[in-house]
Order: C-alpha cells, then structure tokens, then sequence
C-alpha cells in the first residue's frame, strides 16, 4: 500500500509539471501574439482617427461638365499660352493694367477730349525734340552730359513674320468665306449672317476706336472672370446649348427643311 500510495503521489507531481509546462506554453504563445491584434485595433483606431482627406478634385476637362465650345484645353492655352495669355487672364497684374489703362488713356484722349490722331503724334513730337534740344544745348552750361540718343531701326524678322502670320489669317477667312457661300452648310451660313448683322449694329451704334476699346476691355475681363468660375458658366452654358438645339430642331423642321437646296455634290461624269 504505501509503494502504491508513493506511485500515486509521483504520477500526481509528474501530471501537474506537465499541466505547469502546458498553461506557460499557452501562457507564452498568448503573450508573444496580444501585440499584433493590439497593433491592429491601434492602426484602425488611427486610421478612425486621422482626417478623411478630401477626394482629390476631378480635373475641370475629367468631370461630367462639358466645356464651353467643346473646349479640351486649359483656357491659357487656348489664348497661345505666351505672354498675350498671360496679360489676359492678369498673370502679371502690373503689365494687365499697364496695357489697360494705356488703352483707357487713348480712348479718353480720342473720344472724351476729341484729340486728333495727326494732332496728337504732331504735339508728342514737338515736345520730345523741344525737351532733347534743350537739353543738349543746357548741358555745356549745367556741366552735365548729353542726352543719349539711341538709334531706331525697324528689325526685318519681326516686320515680316507678322506679314506672313496676316497674309494665313486673311487666306484662311477667304477660304472660310468660300466655303460659305458654296451652299454647302446652311448652319454655319446662318451663323455668319447673325454675327455680321450683330457687328453691323455695334458698328452703327458706336465708331472703331470705341468699338476697339470695348473689345480690349472684354478680353481683360470675360477670360479672367471665366477661369475663376468656369465650372459654373459651363453647367449654365449646357444647359443654354441643349435648349437652343431643341429650339432650332423645332425651327429646322418647321422653316428650313422646306427650304429646297442645291446639290451638295457635283454628279460624277461618267
């Protein structure tokens, strides 16, 4: 009995080391895996925690809004993207105002004081060679050096490529004003018309200078203004756009598709 009762008591110690090596194995395996759910929850909890940033904006030509005349580019583009695209939409404010308050001055000059272009260029003249002959004379007397004359000279490269760049421009009209009349588009025929009977009207209401000015006004003002809300003007421009196409759709099948037309192509010869 007591062999018996000591064998039981060995196999009971050996029973609980192995059940202490068992709970320390869990015990460890526990331990040594906490940190990565912890870490987990954290990252979620951070990533809870950090500020949705916002969803990067869609590009103005990427979004459902269709630009105005099917543009694709940015509006500094389409003015040639140089330094004409940048006096337009005000990139250097000094040159901007600059040029348009020179464009103030002479149509205040012309219109307001009712200066005369021959008067005018006659009297800059008289002064600016009044001012540097006196002061060429004077200088003996004031101990102080002549005034520095520089010479002007009218460079043949620029001269001839604004004459080249004119001489495109008036081909393409022309070719453009062809094709008008050819009878082969009655949309844009119809189109020219308007804008030549709108240029009519502004012509009669006021003279070239005025209407000059007007336009170098419009083109300081209506770009930059465009390019600060043009999401907004191309929504209201579509919307516009949709509503004059169901216009001239009810007018092209109640007027002009009984308008009898020419050809459009020449029959071929056999």
């Amino acid at each position: 009995m007591t062999e018996h009762e000591e064998h039981k008591v060995e196999k009971e110690e050996q029973d609980e080391s192995l059940m202490d090596k068992i709970s320390e194995k869990l015990h460890f395996s526990n331990h040594s895996s906490s940190p990565a759910p912890a870490s987990s929850s954290s990252d979620s909890d951070d990533e809870k925690k950090k500020p949705t940033s916002p969803a990067p904006e869609t590009s103005s030509f990427g979004s459902k809004v269709r630009r105005l005349f099917g543009r694709e580019r940015p509006v500094h583009k389409v003015f040639g993207g140089g330094k004409p695209a940048d006096v337009f939409l005000w990139r250097n404010k000094k040159i901007s105002a600059g040029f348009l308050g020179g464009a103030t001055a002479i149509w205040v000059l012309f219109e307001v004081v009712e200066y005369h272009l021959l008067t005018l260029l006659c009297h800059g003249l008289m002064v600016a060679l009044a001012g540097l002959f006196l002061w060429s004379n004077a200088s003996t007397f004031i101990h102080k050096s002549a005034p520095h004359i520089p010479e002007v000279h009218i460079p043949e490269k620029p001269v001839l490529a604004f004459a080249s760049a004119l001489r495109n421009e008036i081909n393409r009209a022309l070719a453009v004003l062809r094709e008008i009349a050819s009878g082969r588009d009655l949309k844009t025929f119809l189109l020219v018309i308007g804008g030549l009977w709108l240029a009519s009207i502004l012509g009669g209401c006021c003279d070239f200078l005025t209407l000059f000015y007007i336009i170098v006004v419009v083109l300081h003002t209506v770009p930059v203004l465009y390019e600060k809300y043009e999401d907004q003007v191309d929504a209201f421009a579509e919307k516009a756009l949709h509503e004059l196409k169901k216009q001239y759709a009810v007018f092209d099948a109640k007027v002009l598709s009984k308008i009898p037309r020419g050809p459009l192509k020449d029959k071929k010869k056999d």
